[in-house]
């Protein structure tokens, strides 16, 4: 078992959510949260550190007030970011969010060498591409945190359709963390039973566009992006590498020839433990699966693009 430090940079909505969530389990020894404004991570710690007293084992919550106080984490969270605004391109949110996680990763090699990083900043294959870069880790170490989300609002929607399963329901979802995810209920089922044999074509197509539009639901009512599902599928991840159950987890990791390409980072199925990519499963894809995933790479491909050619990684 790995140690049980897990800091957590950026205690807006999601990352705050997501150390709620290990405080409840007791799945840490301590939490930590840092934020650019301090009295932010400083005010959720207390409150967080407070509903843990009910918690089913202790858990220490606390802030970090400088980068030096996230020292000899085991598992390092990224969740720093800013959302894109009406006047943004595409190329300006890539590199604020970049710059902002060059600073991070900065602060992590230095106070915390040894972690595991889990990224969730978006756009998020992007940002775990440029932790690659900047950190030179082996590609075991950094992993972006996509497909247990998109799995989780897929099972959402697999059990809305079927009416039962509920936590014996699993689904799939690879490529990219955006409108060009797969999901792939093909080889998903409720209860152990194959989606093919429960629903039709059209079912499972609406499933898929469901599951991709998951995100914008929910910003739809709340006129914000959803953090408990974000929270909680950041918390399973971190709860698999310290307790090394060696879970299958769609994760966005560092391809280096696995389904045919090199040195880009995308949502594929892992297995993760406590080394944390314990190893990258090839599925066997059908023509029509390659080229979607396809499209997915080169989406993100372009993204890294914009980024080499801002400068950003001279």
């Amino acid at each position: 078992m790995v140690g049980r430090k897990v800091g957590i940079i950026g205690a807006g909505a999601v990352g705050a959510t997501a150390a709620y969530s290990l405080a409840m389990m007791g799945t840490c020894r301590d939490v930590i949260l840092y934020d650019i404004v301090p009295e932010v991570a400083i005010g959720k710690a207390i409150d967080i550190a407070q509903a843990a007293i009910y918690s089913p084992r202790g858990t220490i919550v606390s802030a970090a007030e400088t980068p030096a106080d996230l020292k000899d984490c085991d598992i390092i969270v990224i969740t720093a970011g800013v959302p894109r605004k009406g006047d943004m391109t595409r190329a300006d949110l890539l590199m604020i969010n970049a710059k902002i996680v060059k600073d991070v990763v900065e602060n992590v090699k230095i106070y915390s060498p040894e972690a595991i990083i889990i990224c969730v900043s978006n756009p998020l294959d992007v940002m775990t591409y440029v932790v690659h870069q900047l950190t030179g880790w082996d590609r075991n170490r950094v992993i972006g945190m996509a497909g247990a989300l998109d799995g989780a609002r897929m099972i959402y929607q697999i059990q809305k359709k079927v009416g039962f399963g509920s936590g014996r329901t699993r689904a799939l979802v690879i490529g990219d963390h955006g409108q060009n995810m797969i999901p792939y209920p093909e080889i998903s089922a409720a209860g152990g039973v194959p989606l093919t044999q429960l629903l039709n074509q059209e079912d499972m197509e609406e499933i898929k566009e469901k599951t991709k539009d998951g995100g914008a639901e929910i910003v739809k009512y709340l006129n914000t992006s959803g953090y408990y599902a974000p929270g909680r599928a950041i918390a399973v991840m971190v709860e698999a590498i310290i307790d090394d159950s060696r879970i299958v987890m769609p994760s966005s990791v560092l391809l280096d020839g696995e389904y045919g390409y090199k040195d880009v980072t995308v949502g594929v199925p892992i297995v993760l433990g406590a080394k944390g990519v314990e190893q990258i499963i090839e599925l066997e894809l059908d023509d029509e699966m390659k080229a979607k995933f396809d499209i997915s790479v080169k989406s993100i491909e372009e993204n890294i693009n914009i980024l080499r050619n801002e400068g950003f990684f001279d």
